[in-house]
């Protein structure tokens, strides 16, 4: 009787199991934000085939399924993967190669580490990223003049931090044919005295950078292995690259068929004629992990360069007004054939009158509300009467919270008390469509996730300052920064209903922190650590 009995349990145990859904892992044990519109959370989840199918509780999950493999959380705290709006993830992978003079507190410090540099990598041209004379003492320009003398038979080229400056020596700027009184539009030049002082401005920089040699396919290769390796560190699993070419597209392509990039792409395409010429004939490019239907348009220059276009002078530079990066026809022009053909506009706006001319053609053939989902990158100084201009067009504001941080010390500068008003005004902003996406637009800013939700939140740097936040009634809240860097972010990409939440049919991007973003106290923010991340289901991150 005992044996049948036995029997018994054993066959409705069989027939329970045997009527379980087949799935490949089961999280639980953790408090899991799942980003959906009541912001509610579980505390475990089921994957499979890398997709999320269930989220409640372990117990009731057990009932329902058979996961192969279980995640023991550990109390921790899961979240949708980030996705980073604003980004240059193969301008960041190429950085790896060259001299990285961010956080350099002088002209001279910058000058020790690219002699280092330089000790190093004997061939070839000197090329370096991320100075930023607003962080040394004398917050001039340099001038050439030591460069010359430590490498008059190398060239070399240094670009500011945001990418809208650089310096060059004279060997870098006679090999680009670059002399005393060139013009051009959408950049500068710099002359003193009838000499070259190597600072290049916006477009002037391209003349000089087009004659570097390009790195190997295999360098190539091993710096975008390393910065994915970098991104899924602080739980990135999407990432707009924005302005690349048809040619790095391809790349991309090939890289991610054979197994050799992971990360999901957003790609805009930049502006030339023959990348809308490639999207065009190929029509948007769409699979799981590359996503291309956008172009990145260039308005103006960056503010602390003061190549940002602005209404009336700079505060700190009179009669000096900044510039457009082409001529408003350039912008009207691509609007009208992007417009047509369905694509997506994303256009860098810094200043008020960039903003202003942008927002304006946007308006021209936008028409209202709509669903193209047409952004403006940055949307950094807006002027008061223009906000209301994103909402009735329903044009995307994609800004980057650690810009507001970064700047915060020189702003006022530039700008003046009154228009600094109309900067980094994110909740602003936000109120015009009810949704912001959120970028960190790295390497021009640190690559952190957590710099981003600290700056939009809290708006202090690292060391508490200013101590009641910079122009705080623009802070986001908790939920709101968390959106904006999942589902607010998916939805700038068109991709909300298949990434951005942990709802059941999407994406398992997930990932694990050691503290809870929604409850850390303010200085425990820059802290949190990713202890691992997932990429539809796989783990492609887990800290030592």
């Amino acid at each position: 009787m005992k044996k049948l009995f036995t029997a018994a349990i054993l066959f409705v145990t069989l027939i329970s199991c045997s009527q379980k859904e087949k799935a490949d892992l089961l999280v639980f044990n953790a408090t899991i934000y799942i980003v959906d519109s009541a912001f509610s959370t579980a505390e475990a989840m089921v994957v499979s085939a890398g997709k999320i199918i269930a989220t409640g509780k372990k117990d009731e999950l057990e009932k329902s399924y058979d996961a192969k493999e279980q995640l023991d959380a550990q109390g921790k705290f899961i979240y949708p993967g980030f996705i980073d709006a604003h980004a240059h993830f193969m301008g960041y992978a190429e950085s790896l190669t060259r001299a990285n003079l961010v956080g350099t507190t002088s002209w001279e410090d910058a000058l020790e580490k690219l002699k280092t540099f330089a000790a190093d990598n004997k061939e070839g041209w000197l090329v370096g990223r991320g100075w930023d004379q607003n962080d040394w003492a004398m917050k001039e320009f340099p001038t050439n003049d030591k460069l010359n003398e430590l490498f008059p038979d190398r060239a070399v080229l240094l670009v500011r931090i945001d990418g809208h400056a650089a310096i060059a020596n004279i060997k870098a700027l006679e090999e680009a044919g670059v002399k005393p009184g060139d013009k051009m539009t959408g950049g500068e030049v710099e002359v003193k005295n009838g000499k070259l002082t190597g600072i290049l401005i916006d477009n002037a920089i391209d003349v000089v950078s087009a004659k570097i040699s390009r790195n190997s396919e295999a360098q190539i290769l091993k710096a975008v292995k390393q910065a994915e390796e970098n991104c899924f560190a602080v739980g990135l699993t999407t990432i707009d690259d924005c302005g690349l070419s048809a040619a790095s597209v391809e790349k991309i392509k090939t890289q991610q068929s054979k197994g050799e990039l992971k990360m999901r792409l957003y790609v805009m395409l930049s502006d030339e004629p023959s990348n809308y010429d490639y999207l065009e004939k190929s029509g948007a490019i769409k699979t799981d992990r590359l996503n291309v239907r956008s172009f990145k348009v260039y308005g103006d220059g960056a503010l602390g360069s003061r190549g940002a276009c602005l209404l009336e002078p700079y505060s700190d530079k009179p009669k000096h007004y900044g510039f457009l990066l082409s001529n408003p026809e350039h912008f009207d022009s691509v609007a009208n054939r992007i417009y047509n053909k369905g694509f997506q506009m994303c256009t860098h706006a810094i200043g008020d009158s960039g903003n202003r001319t942008i927002l304006n053609i946007y308006a021209k053939y936008l028409k209202g509300k709509n669903d193209l989902r047409w952004r403006i990158e940055h949307s950094q100084v807006v002027n008061k009467n223009d906000f209301n201009l994103f909402g009735a067009n329903s044009i995307i504001p994609s800004v980057q919270p650690t810009h507001a941080t970064s700047d915060m010390y020189w702003a006022g500068d530039r700008l003046g008390s009154e228009r600094v008003k109309g900067a980094y005004a994110f909740k602003d902003l936000m109120k015009q469509n009810g949704w912001i996406p959120l970028g960190t637009d790295f390497p021009v800013e640190d690559i952190s996730t957590f710099k981003t939700f600290y700056a939009a939140v809290i708006r202090k740097d690292a060391k508490g300052w200013p101590e009641n936040g910079y122009q705080i009634e623009n802070a986001l809240s908790r939920e709101e920064t968390l959106r904006g860097m999942t589902i607010w972010a998916a939805k700038s990409n068109f991709e909300e209903h298949e990434k951005g939440s942990l709802e059941k049919g999407k994406f398992a991007d997930f990932i694990i922190l050691d503290k809870d973003l929604m409850k850390a106290n303010e200085k425990e923010l820059l802290e949190i650590k990713v202890v691992k991340t997932f990429l539809g289901g796989e783990k492609v991150y887990e800290k030592n």
